[in-house]
């Protein structure tokens, strides 16, 4: 007996047609299972594949090239929407590692189906998606807003879908190398995607569901909040073509509408302050505080982070927000070094650079431990999860060049006008003050290859009244090519350096002479002389300065005049130099014991669950006193933002350990 014949497996040839169309055969899939790709058949395999999703050894490739079929033969709008919602969330489904990014062909694929979904509902306003559908309905049947007698509601969430697809594009550009010509290829995306968040803010407007809007706001504003108006005109201008192929009534905020993008970002962020959500809120105002220092707006900046208090909650909030945080707090002393606030700028990047962890508080690094890291595989995953895309990285040796020119600008006029050691060894600028201990113990100075080396020995010409060596190795600086309005800022410095460096010559050679030609020291300092003259008078008002003003006869017998400074001696006797020595251990007992307190008790001075919560009496008492040490704190002399409002997120997620420097 011949055994029976096996099927043929190998191609069917052109002629060899099966009984019957080619229509009646229906796609096997694994395990056997069986799919007719007709629209009759729509709900049934959708329901099929569905079914399968998140089980054991699914084939998520094939679940995605099914419901893709699908699509094609869906007719209906009620199936274009279902297939829709399910193939967008099998191509989420399709990478369950979480540190790999989607691959970039299906992410452009899923926000093509996410625009076409936005298409579909905002063209059929009869069907609505919401994540919350109290009436239970046969996913199997057809429905239309005839049967249902109303809106048919559609269990799903197109928003969420917009912030996985963002999250998924962060973390691509996170993955990939941004020296390499992939990255820029990857950026070029981020005009799709902020159309795509447009037309979802624009449905939601109209259809009124304030949750989602809000939701779409806070995304809109974070993709354009530090970015150049440039930039922003662009995206700004691609949404605008999204946004009239939808037939929609109601409009949103573009910058057509609002003319500049600081009115823009205003508005946007404006909606995020009347919401309910005190985390959007949150993250709204340090966005909007980003962005006018961005713009060199530091006073409404300032007013804003002050008025907000979220230095003193900041450390409760999540780490991306803290994040957020740091970035604004060192924008703004970027904002201030550009318009010329030296010691506003020196005090608010004191702070950070206090912490030599610059990177990793900004996410742009994970901290590298001397002798091994102390976090674990989790933790070290965590954290190189929330770092930032390069094209937002703010440049640190730029910023580090800002701190320490500005910390050089403080701190060397301040180190001549002190005689006492004891008060030399207090330093405004503990970093700035490491790195010039050391040069001076250095034997041998060679030519400044760095930016701490050009700083470095200017600092040591200006402390030697070389005020045109000092500008000359400063303006050498390389970095400030990359610095915004770079001839303003040059500008700037060469004249800030100019008078600082005639603060530090009188301070240094006051107790040399017993008068000084207002004239000559305009002419070696290349300033005018009511310049000149403006200076020494605030010095002398600020008691900085034992001197006065007047007029001489000229020596050359002329019998003319010339505005001279006198200096005048002031010794102290012996008495007197043990009472300021008293005075100043007094001062630094009591710091000591602040400290130790606030150690105790778990708290920072005057923050939430510390010791300092006992200034809260009944009528205000407290707050007054809080709020007077505040404003006393932004006029002083070097106030800025160095009293508590300055505090950075250390722990980046854990409490924030110490307390802001104060004002003295």
């Amino acid at each position: 007996m011949l055994p029976a014949a096996k099927p043929r497996k190998g191609p069917r040839e052109e002629g060899d047609e099966p009984e019957g169309d080619r229509e009646d055969f229906t796609t096997v899939g694994k395990g056997g299972k069986t799919y007719s790709f007709t629209a009759a058949n729509v709900f049934k395999t959708l329901a099929a594949v569905q079914e399968s999703r998140g089980r054991k050894n699914t084939d998520r490739a094939e679940n995605v090239k099914i419901l893709e079929k699908l699509l094609e033969v869906a007719a209906t709008p009620y199936s274009r929407i279902l297939v829709l919602l399910a193939l967008i969330a099998a191509r989420f489904d399709y990478n369950t590692a979480v540190s790999a990014y989607m691959p970039i062909d299906m992410w452009l694929a899923t926000q093509s189906n996410l625009d076409e979904l936005i298409s579909v509902v905002a063209t059929n306003q009869g069907y609505v998606i919401q994540e919350v559908v109290t009436v239970e309905y046969d996913e199997l049947q057809e429905r239309t807003p005839e049967t249902e007698k109303g809106p048919v509601l559609i269990r799903g969430s197109i928003i969420s879908s917009v912030d996985r697809l963002d999250e998924e594009f962060t973390k691509s550009l996170q993955n990939i190398d941004p020296h390499g010509t992939e990255y820029l290829d990857r950026l070029k995306h981020s005009m799709e995607l902020y159309k795509t968040i447009c037309c979802v803010q624009l449905y939601y407007e109209n259809k009124g569901h304030p949750d989602a809007v809000v939701r779409a706001v806070m995304r809109r504003v974070e993709h354009i909040y530090s970015k150049p108006d440039a930039v922003v005109q662009a995206l700004e201008n691609a949404a605008a073509t999204s946004l009239t192929t939808l037939t929609l009534p109601q409009p949103i905020s573009t910058l057509e509408s609002c003319g500049s993008t600081k009115n823009l970002v205003r508005t946007l962020c404006v909606k995020l302050y009347n919401t309910d959500n005190s985390f959007l809120r949150t993250r709204a105002i340090l966005c909007h505080i980003y962005h006018h220092a961005l713009h060199n707006d530091f006073y409404t900046a300032r007013d804003m982070l002050f008025m907000s208090r979220l230095g003193d909650s900041i450390h409760n909030a999540d780490v991306g927000t803290q994040v957020l945080y740091n970035r604004a707090v060192v924008q703004l002393g970027l904002c201030a070094f550009r318009c010329g606030l030296i010691r506003e700028a020196q005090s608010t990047l004191q702070d950070i650079f206090t912490t030599q962890r610059v990177k990793e508080l900004l996410a742009q690094g994970v901290h590298q431990a001397k002798y091994g890291s102390n976090l674990t595989p989790e933790q070290e995953r965590a954290e190189r999860a929330r770092q930032l895309p390069f094209h937002l990285h703010i440049n640190t040796e730029l910023l580090e060049a800002a701190f320490l020119v500005s910390s050089m600008l403080v701190e060397i006029p301040l180190l001549a006008s002190i005689d006492n050691e004891e008060q030399k060894r207090k330093a405004v600028s503990k970093p700035f003050r490491r790195l010039l201990d050391f040069a001076d113990r250095q034997v041998f100075t060679g030519p400044p290859e760095s930016t701490r080396d050009h700083i470095m020995q200017a600092s040591k010409a200006l402390q030697e009244g070389q005020w045109e060596k000092a500008r000359d190795l400063i303006l050498g600086i390389k970095i400030w090519s990359l610095m915004p309005e770079e001839k303003s800022v040059k500008e700037m410095l060469v004249r800030r350096i100019q008078e600082e460096g005639l603060r530090t010559y009188l301070f240094t050679n006051s107790a040399y002479y017993t008068s000084l030609s207002l004239p000559l020291l305009a002419a070696t300092f290349s300033l005018p002389q009511k310049t000149v003259s403006s200076i020494i008078s605030r010095m002398i008002w600020s008691e900085e300065l034992s001197a006065s003003l007047d007029h001489v006869a000229s020596p050359d017998g002329s019998g003319s005049k010339i505005p001279v400074v006198l200096f005048h001696r002031v010794e102290l006797n012996r008495l007197q130099q043990l009472a300021q020595t008293l005075a100043d251990k007094v001062n630094t007992m009591v710091e000591a014991n602040e400290k130790a307190l606030d150690t105790k008790f778990g708290g920072s001075l005057g923050g939430a669950g510390g010791w300092g919560d006992g200034d809260r009496k009944v009528g205000g008492e407290g707050d007054g006193k809080r709020s007077e040490r505040t404003s006393r704190g932004a006029r002083g002399g070097r106030g800025g933002l160095s009293h508590r409002g300055s505090r950075f997120a250390q722990g980046l997620g854990n409490r924030m350990d110490g307390v802001g420097a104060r004002n003295r």
